[in-house]
């Protein structure tokens, strides 16, 4: 009888995969605008100054969402180029469809895991800044491990900053912002930029659920540290 070799280890992943319906408009973009914007998953760094016309600062934002805080940052800082990853099929469509409205240029999409991103695609100490906003609490114990923010992800992060450039993560989970403090304080590349949790930086625009849950009183959390 032959031996069953040992299941492999599952991979880890910055994301879980949920269902989702694609509307027309955001097909469309896909359609029309994917082949521009949208870039194939490789397994090194591409010319990134090639491929957005000019070498400008970067700034890479992980799981943008429906992508309005993203279009929004990229119109307001034209001199900035940002690299949006998600795996959502109706966000990466919702994202295309912004910026064929705004006439962006500045702005790159990914539609694959950011961890392999970071590994794969991005030379470490190369990033002028990561942006990490609402990332899925997981608020459930048994989940936690699931967090994105945990030390080997933010050591991956660290290293593809270059020094001085910063790391932006916001939250509307207060046991999650603690543990994002934690975790950040502890990795040694890193420093914080305020005694504990940061004002919100004025490049990051609120969102309507942001909005209403402040008017319910609901905490969010920002913390900004960067790379020494």
């Amino acid at each position: 009888m032959t031996p069953t070799a040992p299941p492999r280890p599952a991979a880890v992943r910055s994301f879980v995969l949920r269902g989702g319906r694609i509307g027309p408009g955001q097909k469309r973009a896909l359609d029309e605008l994917g082949p521009r914007f949208v870039l194939p998953f490789g397994a090194e760094p591409p010319d990134w100054p090639a491929l957005f016309g000019r070498d400008a600062p970067r700034v890479l934002e992980i799981g943008f969402g429906m992508g309005d805080a993203t279009a929004q940052i990229a119109a307001a800082l034209p001199g900035t180029d940002f690299i949006g990853v998600e795996v959502h099929p109706p966000g990466v469509g919702a994202l295309l469809a912004r910026i064929g409205e705004a006439g962006l240029t500045n702005l790159r999409i990914v539609r694959h895991d950011a961890v392999e991103v970071l590994q794969q695609m991005v030379a470490p100490a190369t990033l002028a800044g990561v942006h990490v906003y609402f990332p899925d609490p997981w608020p459930k114990k048994r989940h936690h491990k699931r967090r994105l923010i945990q030390p080997p992800f933010v050591a991956l992060l660290a290293s593809r900053l270059a020094p001085g450039a910063y790391l932006h993560c916001a939250t509307d989970w207060q046991p999650y912002a603690e543990q994002m403090l934690q975790v950040l304080g502890d990795e040694p590349l890193l420093v914080n930029t305020a005694t504990g949790y940061a004002p919100r930086p004025a490049w990051r625009p609120q969102t309507k659920f942001e909005r209403r849950g402040l008017k319910l009183g609901h905490g969010v959390w920002d913390l900004l540290f960067r790379r020494r």
